[in-house]
């Protein structure tokens, strides 16, 4: 199997649909919509092109990411970072490293689009191997009940959340049906 990871096209859009469907369909924290958010978010202001990524074995799409635009906003301080949500692979490449080189090549594209932190709503098991801790470090809080060790952020750029906290606000596309 050799893995690449690259943008979607436009041609990728139906396949990215059936793959984030059939990737989350026996996952314990899913409400079966995670399809419906990524066409959502991608016709939003939030979606960046370069951020939504899939990986490929050969001709086969077997992974998709994507990052978007969120705030962080503090009484009228407001600072952007970005939401990693959902990430996807095919339930047969589970467990292969399809989802580790997703999650790398987004920070590092991340990185180098000039943004400077990711927020993500996942396992604790899973994303602190990126470098994620939980958010309430940088007293970052998400506009819901979670458990705290399930939301976290990770800094791209040392030292970029120091003077940054307050509650996450997500695009509006993340609460629609």
């Amino acid at each position: 199997m050799t893995i690449h990871i690259r943008q979607e096209k436009n041609e990728d859009i139906d396949i990215i649909y059936n793959l984030v469907k059939k990737s989350f369909e026996n996952a314990e924290h899913s409400d079966g919509t995670e399809q419906d958010l990524v066409n959502r978010l991608r016709k939003s202001k939030s979606f960046i092109p370069e951020l939504s990524l899939v990986a490929t074995d050969g001709n086969n799409l077997i992974g998709h990411i994507l990052f978007t635009k969120i705030l962080i906003e503090n009484n009228n301080k407001k600072a952007e970072s970005l939401a990693l949500a959902p990430l996807a692979v095919l339930p047969e490449y589970q467990n292969k490293s399809v989802g580790s080189k997703l999650v790398k090549e987004g920070l590092k594209i991340s990185k180098e689009l000039g943004y400077k932190s990711v927020i993500v709503l996942g396992s604790e098991k899973y994303y602190p191997r990126f470098g994620f801790v939980e958010a309430k470090n940088f007293e970052i809080i998400p506009p819901f009940e979670v458990p705290s060790e399930n939301f976290m952020a990770i800094e791209l750029e040392e030292g970029s959340l120091k003077d940054v906290s307050g509650t996450i606000i997500y695009s509006k596309e993340f609460f629609e049906n």
